[in-house]
């Protein structure tokens, strides 16, 4: 995959001019890129950087903060199955599995979403995983999506205080505070192991301010990976002299895959994603880069097995691994530490607050039995005409245990399904606000060009149907909508409620701009889930058909298109 140019080792002027103007790239990177050079020092390094070896990256994304071992959901032969999955305790009895079979050549490696996600993280502001992460010793981590969501300086605390390299090439202060506009993080890490020289750039998702509460990206300035990703492939090959060169990015799957087919990352070897929690069992093949990408919650490991030969792959072999507890025992120190940071919480977090008879489930791309019951509680409680849920990938599932008719919900579980607990807001839209809400909605999730897709899924809904075609052209996508099994009157006016996003301005509601009469009511969403369910269990939600696609089914677990893969 290396260009030949890149490659040459004659000693022309026109490639000794190139490496100069290059060279002068890392002047202007600042203070932070050079923390990225302390592992490629020539002090104290000793074995010999050949450009043949055996690399070995183990990694992990979208942990979420999830300590225990918990239920997760597989598509198989066409219906869904449970299975006991993940813990850290015994994601760390794995790691270390691994890491001795190759260990004078083994990376470990996080893409992002780490402190983020369950109660503790939560409650502590992502503090409580930060020794937990330490225990892991990780070489290299990426800010995700959600690592903003305790906000900009305490986002740089927690990342600050783990021991791993981080690298970013995307993330600025804004120009109008003391950094001025200097890079959040180093863009670039390079590391010599096992004879090879490689080289590792991040990038997250520049759509973070419009995905998330605006609030939480405050000071914070995005760019798209093609906005700069070119200059540091070329200076991590030519003047670093780099034999491997990787992405590590939290874009989405969709997003990825368009980077990987982009000319800008010509050079790269592999792209290392994370974000849509997809489960890339044989790297896709893009045009100019691979793409992999290894689930979420601790509950499977990605293994890259590289073999180098002159400065060249010679093979590959990647893996997607389960973490399965029957398989690793958890390891006696993490779980010490995990028992040691829930103590404090236990209690409140183990209290039961309803049951379910069917499964807890979120993975599926356009309506969830898990959102249908958040909306339903928000139509309960408040009565509006339409109940909204913003859509995404995020929680664990919740399975019936075997032999029992139903599932206990607990606080703790609660926390995974609504890991933010926003105020509840309500507001009043036309119906012909609501059409164009809904295209745009659409438009986020299923955009032709993936840079523009904000790597959740499809809005949720109670009191509302929607018919729609997926394959059609932005603004043309909606067929019908019904509220409340009339058909939308475009002149009506209509009563909607969802939660507060923070920093939103005060007319807008779930991205809806313009709303009237907004108004907090005064209640947050646990509150709201916790009422519903004192007075329903045990529900039983399902799909129900809110969001009919003409063009893929009820059971679309992936954004992505036109390529082999499959969600399982």
């Amino acid at each position: 995959m290396q260009n030949a140019v890149l490659n040459s080792k004659q000693p022309t002027r026109r490639n000794f001019l190139k490496k100069v103007s290059l060279a002068g790239v890392a002047i202007t990177l600042g203070k932070n890129t050079a923390l990225t050079q302390s592992d490629t020092k020539e002090e104290g390094r000793t074995e010999e950087v050949s450009g043949s070896g055996h690399i070995t990256i183990l990694y992990t994304a979208d942990i979420h903060a999830q300590l225990n071992t918990h239920d997760e959901f597989f598509w198989e032969n066409g219906k869904p199955v449970y299975k006991k999955r993940g813990g850290l305790a015994v994601l760390k009895t794995m790691i270390d599995f691994y890491r001795k079979q190759n260990p004078k050549g083994t990376l470990l490696i996080d893409g992002g979403d780490f402190f983020h996600g369950s109660a503790v993280a939560s409650l502590t502001e992502g503090e409580a995983l930060i020794p937990v992460m330490n225990a892991f010793e990780y070489d290299l981590i990426l800010p995700g999506n959600w690592e903003v969501v305790y906000k900009k300086k305490k986002m740089l605390h927690d990342m600050g205080h783990t021991t791993a390299a981080k690298i970013c090439a995307n993330m600025w202060h804004k120009s109008n505070d003391e950094n001025n506009g200097e890079l959040i993080f180093p863009p670039y890490w390079v590391k010599y192991i096992a004879g090879i020289k490689a080289g590792f750039i991040g990038y997250t998702d520049h759509l973070i301010p419009k995905r998330q509460s605006p609030a939480y990206s405050e000071g914070i300035r995005f760019e798209h990976a093609t906005y700069n990703v070119a200059k540091y492939i070329r200076f991590l090959r030519e003047v670093e002299g780099c034999h491997l060169v990787c992405l590590v990015t939290h874009m989405g799957l969709a997003q990825q895959v368009a980077l990987g087919n982009s000319p800008e990352v010509q050079g790269v070897d592999f792209i290392l994603g994370a974000d849509t929690h997809e489960r890339v069992r044989t790297p896709i093949e893009c045009k100019y880069a691979k793409v992999i990408e290894c689930g979420a919650f601790g509950s499977f490991l990605g293994k890259l097995d590289i073999y180098m030969q002159n400065g060249r792959i010679k093979h590959y072999r990647y893996e997607l691994l389960d973490v399965d507890p029957k398989r690793y025992p958890p390891d006696k120190t993490i779980q010490a530490l995990i028992d040691n940071i829930q103590t404090p919480f236990k209690k409140q977090l183990s209290r039961v607050i309803g049951t379910t008879t069917t499964p807890l489930v979120r993975y599926f791309v356009l309506e969830t039995p898990m959102d249908n019951l958040i909306t339903d509680a928000i139509k309960w409680k408040f009565k509006p005409d339409i109940a909204l849920s913003n859509g995404f990938r995020f929680c664990q599932p919740l399975a019936i245990p075997p032999g029992k008719s139903k599932a206990e919900i607990t606080k703790e579980f609660l926390w995974n399904m609504l890991p933010v607990d926003s105020e509840v807001k309500r507001g009043v839209v036309t119906g012909a606000q609501l059409w164009d809400w809904l295209e745009k909605e659409l438009q986020n999730a299923f955009a032709k060009d993936p840079s523009k897709r904000l790597g959740g899924w499809f809005v949720r809904y109670s009191g509302m149907q929607v018919n729609f075609t997926i394959g059609n052209e932005f603004g043309k996508r909606v067929n019908w909508v019904k509220v409340n099994g009339e058909p939308l009157d475009l002149k009506k006016e209509y009563t909607i409620v969802a939660c507060e996003r923070e920093g939103d301005p005060d007319d807008t509601l779930c991205r809806m701009e313009k709303i009237k009469y907004p108004q907090k009511l005064g209640m947050l969403m646990h509150d709201v889930i916790e009422e519903y369910l004192a007075v329903h269990s045990p529900v039983s939600p399902r799909q129900e058909q809110r969001a009919i696609a003409t063009d893929q089914p009820m059971t679309l677990l992936t954004q992505l298109q036109g390529t082999t893969y499959e969600f399982r």
